[in-house]
């Protein structure tokens, strides 16, 4: 597939991705009943269990404040872009960092326009700031796992390295969505909104620099196809 056609693909899937998430977002803005009914049906049912059963719950936490903070990715990111600095590609590096800040930007822009509360309990398990929609916790594990995927691919790496990086990417990505109910801190909506957002950077950064990249080669080659000295 020739990469234009990869850029346009990448392009489009960003669009669908931002559709999805901005009907969710009309849908959460306007106190939609089904989705707040199926909301509450499913925090409760896990909330009940969380209480019930301790064990699983201290392990909910150490995988949602440690290994699945936001800060934990983000310092993956920043490995990723030392090594890119590293290796002289200045652009890829700018690109990732920007997207990565784009994220979290957007994700408190939102927070604080949307206002949502997050679910009340007689008897929390856990807490957490700010507003619920979108999970920062999900939106932020979209972006890492879906930025190093691409650092990858780019860069050639054996399929068998990308199989098991796209391995630990749906296991975190789901993962930490379901620590994030089952401690009763985030709507399900809220959830799927942090994956919808977060593919949608991803896409929208493959798509871009694809384009930028193109257009760059477009202006250093001649007119007879060779590039310039």
């Amino acid at each position: 597939m020739q990469p234009a056609t990869l850029h346009r693909r990448a392009a489009l899937t960003a669009a669908v991705f931002t559709a999805l998430f901005l009907v969710l977002l009309a849908l959460v803005a306007t106190h939609w009943g089904p989705l707040g009914s199926t909301d509450r049906d499913i925090v409760v049912a896990l909330h009940r269990s969380a209480v019930e059963h301790h064990g699983w719950t201290k392990a909910n936490r150490v995988l949602t404040d440690w290994v699945w903070d936001p800060w934990t990715m983000r310092a993956l990111l920043a490995v990723a872009v030392g090594w890119l600095l590293w290796r002289r590609e200045w652009l890829l590096a700018l690109w990732v960092a920007v997207t990565a800040a784009a994220g979290t930007a957007l994700q408190q822009a939102i927070k604080a326009g949307v206002d949502r509360a997050r679910p009340q309990w007689p008897d929390p398990v856990d807490s957490a700031h700010y507003a619920a929609f979108p999970s920062g916790h999900a939106l932020t594990t979209t972006v890492t796992f879906g930025l190093l995927l691409w650092l990858l691919t780019l860069h050639g790496a054996p399929t068998k390295w990308l199989r098991l990086l796209a391995v630990v990417a749906a296991v975190s990505v789901l993962g930490v969505g379901f620590t994030r109910l089952y401690l009763g801190v985030h709507w399900p909506s809220d959830v799927l909104a942090g994956w919808l957002l977060g593919a949608a950077l991803v896409y929208a950064a493959i798509a871009s620099y694809g384009c930028v990249r193109s257009r760059t080669n477009e202006r250093r080659a001649s007119p007879e196809g060779k590039v310039r000295s």
